[in-house]
C-alpha cells in the first residue's frame, strides 16, 4: 500500500489539538506521513518572513524538533502536549512525522500547502464559531 500524506493544521489551540488526536486515532496508518502544518503571521521575525515567505521553511524532522534550540530557531512554541502526542503515535503507529512552518496568512498558506505538499487529506479545527459568523 503506498504511503500516504496526511496533514494536520495547527495553531495549539483547544480544537487544533483536538484534530490532532481525531486525525491519531481514526485516519493515519502504519507507513503514513503525518505532516503537521504551522502559520506564524509576518512581523516576528522578517528575516525569516523573506527567506521562507513563498515556500515555507523545509520539512523538520519530529526527531529534530524535539531539541529546544531547533524549536526556538523556528520560533515554533513549546506545547508538551501536542509534541507528546506526536511522539506517542510515531511509535504506535510507525509514522514518519514532519513540521512544516509558514509565514504569513494561514487561510492562505494552509491551501497552499495541500497543493505544495501533496497531502491526501487535511484536518483542521474550528475557531469556535457559528455557521453565520464563520461567513464573515
Amino acid at each position: 500500500m503506498a504511503e500516504r500524506r496526511i496533514g494536520v493544521a495547527m495553531d495549539f489551540s483547544a480544537s487544533s489539538k483536538k484534530a490532532l488526536r481525531w486525525a491519531a486515532d481514526n485516519l493515519v496508518r502504519k507507513g503514513d506521513t503525518l505532516v503537521l502544518l504551522h502559520v506564524r503571521h509576518h512581523g516576528r521575525d522578517e528575516a525569516k518572513n523573506v527567506l521562507w515567505s513563498r515556500t515555507g521553511s523545509p520539512l523538520i524532522p519530529l526527531e529534530e524538533l524535539m531539541e529546544p534550540p531547533v524549536r526556538q530557531r523556528y520560533d515554533m512554541p513549546e506545547d508538551a502536549e501536542v509534541f507528546d502526542t506526536l511522539n506517542a503515535v510515531a511509535k504506535q503507529k510507525e509514522l514518519c512525522v514532519v513540521v512544516k512552518m509558514y509565514w504569513g496568512d494561514p487561510r492562505e498558506k494552509v491551501c497552499d500547502a495541500v497543493g505544495e505538499l501533496n497531502l491526501e487529506s487535511l484536518v483542521m479545527g474550528s475557531r469556535g464559531l457559528g455557521q453565520i459568523s464563520s461567513i464573515y
